[in-house]
């Protein structure tokens, strides 16, 4: 069994006066997909979001990697190795596929601002290497030949697979993925399927969230399920779906 990754204990958050989560545990293991599933307003956003910096957590903690994870912002979280998309699009749209993958890259450069006006030889070697692997990430996902394309013009599929190479160039631990398959038709989903087994394979771990529960069930290691802003099952899939109280939450009823 892999080592536990990210381990949230008792994560509270709430809005004025709803409870958004209620003391939320769970363990995500190195190098497995863990998928967040639930009903609409189960919370899983909200939590997503917590574990990304976006919210401030109001109880609890996060441990990743064996350490205190502080979520006091985005790019503090990104830098610590945990890198995210979104549900809704945040390409740069008037940028090509090559230079949206490259400003996510800079999250790992060395370079000050003083070099950049200057252009010193480490910089301009570094903004090299930058595009380097900003190209590697999209023969990765398979855009390569989209990379001088303006991100807006790239159809909805490829400018997923692109955002997953700009969160992928950040080098993260742990790729937190917000309803990627949303939007896409049975083709696209079956190729996003194929990428993201194809993450794991290469040894990343990956969180996801997503409605399209026969994608998790078929492609999740261990899940886990959200209902009413608290955790009702953690399991393997075969378990959480047979599990009466997830049959309860998204059906009315167990019988």
């Amino acid at each position: 069994m892999n080592a536990v990754l990210l381990e949230a204990r008792n994560i509270g958050k709430r809005f004025g006066g709803v409870q958004a989560l209620k003391d939320v545990s769970l363990t995500i293991r190195s190098g497995e997909i863990y998928g967040l599933i639930g009903p609409n307003g189960a919370g899983k956003t909200t939590l997503f979001n917590v574990f990304t910096g976006l919210y401030p957590r109001d109880d609890g903690e996060v441990i990743f990697a064996g350490a205190p994870l502080g979520l006091e912002s985005p790019h503090q979280v990104a830098a610590a190795g945990i890198a995210r998309t979104f549900q809704n699009i945040r390409l740069f749209g008037n940028m090509t596929a090559l230079e949206n993958v490259m400003v996510g890259r800079h999250v790992r450069t060395r370079a000050g601002v003083f070099s950049a006006i200057l252009r010193t030889r480490a910089e301009r070697a570094e903004e090299a290497a930058i595009r380097r692997r900003a190209d590697e990430l999209l023969h990765y996902v398979g855009i390569a030949d989209r990379a001088d394309d303006l991100a807006r013009n790239l159809s909805y599929g490829d400018q997923r697979r692109l955002e997953i190479a700009r969160a992928l160039a950040t080098d993260p631990r742990l790729l937190a993925l917000d309803e990627p398959a949303a939007g896409m038709n049975a083709t696209e989903t079956t190729a996003l399927r194929g990428l993201i087994e194809g993450l794991r394979d290469d040894g990343l771990t990956v969180l996801l969230i997503e409605h399209d529960v026969k994608l998790v069930m078929g492609l999740c290691d261990r899940v886990a399920v959200l209902d009413y802003g608290e955790k009702i099952a953690e399991d393997i899939p075969e378990a959480v779906r047979a599990n009466p109280k997830v049959i309860e939450a998204y059906l009315g009823t167990s019988h």
